[in-house]
């Protein structure tokens, strides 16, 4: 089974890749200045006008009728009148003429257009420069793409890298719970403040809350469906709880005909959103473990008391206030957060390399890879 290209391989590849492409649009340019640019040019509008004319031509020209006739005549005065106009020291100009030539006849075949065509091969070859400086430059981009993208690639392999031996550092010993502990309570307390308000709040009531939150953030509740939003905001229902509505929804018309006006705009708006309803919870709430930076936390928990105070008594605001005071000494928060981060995301195995040395080897690989590509990027500019 082949090996998966090292990084070391692919970068050499990238590199080569790019050097080739750059000699062969080198090679293209030396060509067409040769000649020069607005030659190359009217070369090929010359040979595209005479391929025109044969393609145009070829089917209509080699009949025998009158009408055949006609644009057979028409077609040899239309290339004589080409060949004429072209200067006289346009390159390949012979090759114009050698094409006239196989078609001066009192009648003609394919084949005759045939070898007009190949006639013209050394006046397509000049005008072919131009399609060929372009499929040049096209590679040389890919090519200079690639090694951009390799370059983020190996941005990110350097940053995991690099995570792996900030990790590797953590005091694994650390007391984490002192930060662990306020952020647990916390999270208990407000999915239980949260379920009691989605059982005994309205609907109407419930739905205004997540509605608010759309000013806050980093509390990333999904915005209520519209349709559900209007009808719970517009119609008496909307004060029954979440529960009583989801149950409702289950009733056939002629029972629900009983609790609401419109059974019909009832079902509409709440058993097509059943699901919504139903995973509505203090999830966006919650703090996550381990916990995010100090100054991101910080900003979290202030907008946190606000959105939590909205539907929770004040022991469970008080909750927030205590993770407050977990973030107040930043040094010491971080410490101990880049430790929760090494037991949760370091592996034995990752543990391992960073200690014997590994991360660090790789690292220092990936710097000098990432710096060469780096350097190819400058010697080789945008084209």
């Amino acid at each position: 089974m082949n090996e998966p290209p090292t990084t070391a391989t692919r970068t050499d590849d990238l590199l080569d890749e790019l050097d080739d492409a750059d000699a062969a649009c080198g090679r293209v340019d030396d060509r067409i200045a040769e000649y020069g640019e607005g030659t190359v040019e009217r070369v090929a509008d010359a040979h595209d006008r005479a391929t025109d004319l044969l393609d145009r031509y070829e089917s209509t020209a080699t009949g025998t009728g009158r009408e055949n006739f006609k644009k057979f005549m028409e077609f040899k005065s239309n290339f004589a009148s080409l060949v004429e106009d072209l200067d006289d020291d346009l390159p390949e100009r012979d090759a114009f003429e050698a094409a006239e030539e196989e078609i001066d006849k009192n009648r003609l075949s394919e084949g005759d257009f045939e070898r007009a065509r190949d006639a013209l091969g050394p006046a397509g070859e000049v005008a072919g420069l131009l399609d060929e400086r372009r499929d040049a430059r096209a590679r040389y981009r890919e090519a200079r793409r690639d090694v951009g993208k390799a370059v983020a690639d190996l941005r990110d392999e350097i940053a995991d890298r690099e995570r792996l031996v900030e990790l590797g550092d953590a005091d694994l010993d650390a007391p984490v719970e002192e930060i662990r502990r306020p952020i647990e309570r916390y999270d208990e307390a407000v999915a239980e403040a949260f379920a009691e308000f989605k059982a005994d709040a309205s609907a109407r009531e419930l739905l205004d809350f997540v509605a608010a939150t759309r000013d806050y953030a980093l509390v990333e509740y999904r915005t209520p469906p519209e349709t559900l939003r209007e009808y719970v905001a517009s119609n008496e229902a909307g004060t029954e709880t979440v529960a009583d509505l989801l149950k409702y929804a289950d009733y056939s018309n002629s029972k629900l005909d009983h609790y609401v006006d419109d059974p019909t705009a009832l079902k509409r708006a709440v058993a097509t959103n059943r699901t919504y309803l139903e995973r509505l919870d203090a999830g966006p709430l919650r703090i996550e473990w381990p916990p995010k930076s100090a100054a991101q936390l910080r900003w979290r928990v202030d907008e946190l008391v606000s959105v939590v105070g909205r539907f929770a008594d004040e022991d469970v605001v008080a909750t927030l206030r205590a993770v407050q005071s977990a973030v107040r000494d930043e040094e010491r928060f971080e410490h101990l957060r880049t430790a929760a981060e090494a037991r949760t995301e370091l592996s034995d195995a990752e543990r391992e390399k960073v200690e014997s040395g590994a991360v660090a080897d790789e690292l220092a690989g990936l710097r000098e890879r990432k710096a060469e590509l780096e350097a190819a990027l400058d010697e080789y500019p945008e084209r």
